[in-house]
């Protein structure tokens, strides 16, 4: 039994002829893998999942590795700026609660020693 070469690359056109042949002459995928010299049968199972959800044309798309995410999207100058301004606001804030709570704990420490 032939064995195809491991990481072979195919082209969008073969894959399409593979799943149509497939789909045609009613073969399984270890029949087509061995037919047309493929390593891996999984590879003509996803060929066929794609040419069935996504149509022929989307087996021409490279998907190998993992997608980009790429860098987050800068945000805008003013959105920052406003982000910055909320951040210090908070701060503020919560300085001054931790301050107020401070007195509020020692106004009811003093009242309780008298």
């Amino acid at each position: 039994m032939p064995k195809g070469v491991p990481n072979k690359r195919y082209t969008g056109e073969f894959k399409q002829m593979v799943v149509e042949t497939m789909m045609r002459d009613k073969i399984s995928y270890h029949e087509a893998a061995r037919r047309f010299e493929i390593s891996d049968h999984h590879s003509v199972a996803s060929w066929e999942r794609i040419y069935l959800t996504e149509g022929p044309e989307m087996l021409y798309v490279e998907r190998r590795g993992r997608g980009s995410k790429g860098r987050p999207p800068k945000l805008p100058k003013e959105v920052e700026e406003d982000l910055l301004k909320e951040v210090q606001r908070l701060r503020a804030e919560n300085e001054y609660l931790k301050k107020l709570q401070a007195l509020v704990l020692e106004g009811k420490q003093s009242q309780l020693k008298k």
